[in-house]
């Protein structure tokens, strides 16, 4: 399947050594880059991360929408050729767990891993996504406010972290109401159940076990679709489940890295005793 659109030039923040393997993070629908804060923080002494904005999303354009999974999947293979990154590994939440599924089916010899967290390879009432499209058109995304809480967090979460609930909940309210109504459109049409199969990347699939949006069944499916793939729950966890449960997720995922490229970690982690042993002071 092509894009049905050009490639959008995506608003990208990289992190990490210049010369680690690269870690691709893809956000959900109505958040940005600072969905991945706590796995950057985690994973930047190691690993390159980088990490983008969807279409109308942050600081990426909106071109007119409808879009699909392949267009929004295009633009992260543009933006990869762009930095001359050849393979990569892969973490997506929500819809950018849907454009790391495509990318596995479509695209496997560019995928080193592939992580899928809160996603689906088929979202719940494909219908009801153009009638939010038109909502958002028309209300602008204030109008998903209120139902976030309960759908992105568990009650405890927004009780005791005020202050981050707020902080992701300013991600939506920033997104454009064309980038929003088309990446919506996007996941109406999407349906990757009969493809699992193709994806031959080492998969580490992780659900919510309190998910509204993706729940465990439905996230379990695409593990069980994926042949040797992995799957974790974390607990008291809703659908931004690396946001609020970020030491389970970051340790699945580095343990998940890690296995796939053991060689790459080990030479990293050599120069990093090398670079401390040179800074060292002299004792005695």
């Amino acid at each position: 399947m092509a894009p049905k659109t050009a490639a959008v030039e995506l608003h990208h923040v990289i992190d990490g050594p210049p010369d680690a393997p690269v870690v691709v993070l893809g956000p959900s629908l109505g958040t940005d880059v600072g969905l991945f804060d706590a796995q950057v923080a985690a994973l930047a002494d190691r690993w390159r991360t980088i990490r983008f904005d969807l279409r109308g999303h942050g600081r990426s354009p909106a071109p007119p929408g409808p879009y699909t999974i392949a267009d929004l999947a295009g633009d992260v293979l543009a933006l990869v050729d762009a930095l001359g990154v050849e393979r990569f590994h892969y973490a997506g939440v929500s819809i950018g767990g849907a454009i790391g599924q495509w990318l596995g089916i479509h695209h496997a010899d560019r995928l080193l891993s592939l992580t899928v967290c809160a996603s689906a390879a088929r979202f719940g009432a494909p219908d009801s996504w153009p009638v939010r499209a038109a909502t958002v058109r028309a209300e602008g995304t204030e109008s998903m406010v209120a139902s976030r809480p309960g759908t992105w967090f568990v009650p405890k979460f927004a009780q005791e972290q005020p202050r981050e609930v707020e902080r992701l909940l300013a991600m939506l309210r920033s997104t454009s109401r064309e980038g929003y109504a088309g990446c919506c459109e996007a996941i109406a049409t999407y349906d990757v159940r009969e493809q699992l199969g193709r994806i031959t990347a080492p998969t580490l699939v992780v659900a919510g076990a309190e998910d509204p949006a993706t729940p465990v069944d439905m996230v379990r499916a695409i593990a069980d679709g994926i042949p040797g793939s992995t799957f974790v729950v974390v607990p008291d966890a809703a659908h931004l489940v690396n946001a609020e449960r970020p030491e389970p997720v970051n340790r699945a995922l580095a343990e998940h890295l890690e296995r796939c490229a053991p060689e790459q970690v080990r030479v990293l982690d050599s120069r990093a005793a090398r670079r401390e042993q040179c800074s060292s002071p002299i004792q005695g």
